[in-house]
């Protein structure tokens, strides 16, 4: 019999439901907790660094939800946005890169520790959930969202429920080929997965970093390479450009899809305001229609997207 999936946590009585839902981001760098009211609004955040180990990790997310229901007086339902995704199979976690969570029991171990059910979806997923719901995707009826930072993920909202598909990967966006690659962009630089050339080695804020790095042999962040390329300096331009359109084939390849009305982009590099003019041409060049149109705009909660869709897996 296969084991639950993440939409499968033990069920509680929906007329005793608090008002209160609380939210844990689990991230590479940081584990952040918070409790959103019924209209919304945060009641409380807080925040610890990822300790990098199970144990603690379990012990961190039962601090973090002890302090914020102290702080509000309330007792909340618990939803979990998490790197990688539950495998239907096993029921044990996968595909995270914090790797010490794959393998593990991750719900039903903090299910254990909190004494209540816990709901679990990828954190890409609750990004998708919160912009579809009052975010920028407000509204829309088929809602994708990726997150371009570290790493790169995908989340596929519809008609206001996330998808999560049969095997649990539906969206798993940053871990497919990047499409149409030219012969210089083949096989692509090996990935963490085992695979060769992922969108997470290409359009991730780490993938645009790296292309910079081998044009000049030169180590600047982010940041850096955006302001030389606001500047003026022609390999800082050159680079957002080859970003812009690897970005755009991507994007395009979802559009050929699933059609999205609206693509939200979370993560740093979501942060730079000039893909949103450069993205619709890049995009539609790929796109296999007479003409195409959606809206590309950055997700309207910001990095606080991922820990209010994680509270809402408990709405609906």
């Amino acid at each position: 019999m296969n084991a639950p999936t993440a939409q499968d946590a033990p069920t509680i009585d929906r007329e005793a439901l608090p008002t209160i839902r609380i939210g844990i981001d689990f991230g590479g760098t940081k584990i952040e907790a918070a409790a959103l009211g019924a209209d919304g609004a945060f009641l409380a955040r807080l925040r610890t660094p990822n300790p990098g180990d199970y144990d603690a990790a379990i012990r961190d997310v039962r601090s973090l939800i002890a302090q914020v229901e102290q702080d509000i007086g309330a007792v909340g339902t618990i939803g979990i946005g998490t790197p990688g995704s539950i495998s239907p199979r096993t029921g044990l976690m996968r595909n995270a890169n914090s790797t010490y969570l794959n393998g593990r029991a991750f719900r039903e171990d903090l299910e254990a520790a909190l004494e209540r059910p816990v709901r679990m979806a990828n954190d890409a997923n609750c990004l998708a959930l919160s912009e579809a719901v009052d975010g920028a995707a407000a509204g829309a009826r088929v809602a994708f969202a990726i997150i371009i930072g570290t790493g790169c993920g995908g989340g596929l909202v519809v008609d206001g429920r996330i998808v999560e598909g049969a095997n649990g990967i539906a969206g798993e966006w940053g871990h497919i080929p990047l499409p149409w690659a030219t012969a210089a962009e083949h096989p692509g630089p090996a990935c963490w997965c085992g695979q060769h050339g992922c969108l997470e080695s290409w359009v991730s804020g780490t993938g645009f970093r790296r292309d910079y790095r081998e044009r000049t042999g030169q180590h600047p962040d982010g940041a850096e390479i955006i302001a030389a390329m606001r500047a003026g300096d022609p390999t800082a331009s050159a680079t957002f450009t080859a970003y812009v359109d690897r970005l755009g084939r991507a994007l395009a390849l979802i559009a050929n899809l699933v059609d999205p009305d609206s693509f939200v982009l979370g993560g740093g590099m979501s942060n730079v305001t000039e893909l949103y003019d450069a993205l619709p041409a890049a995009v539609g060049r790929y796109t296999f229609s007479d003409g195409w149109s959606a809206q590309i705009v950055p997700a309207r909660w910001g990095d606080s997207s991922g820990v209010r869709g994680a509270a809402r897996l408990w709405e609906g």
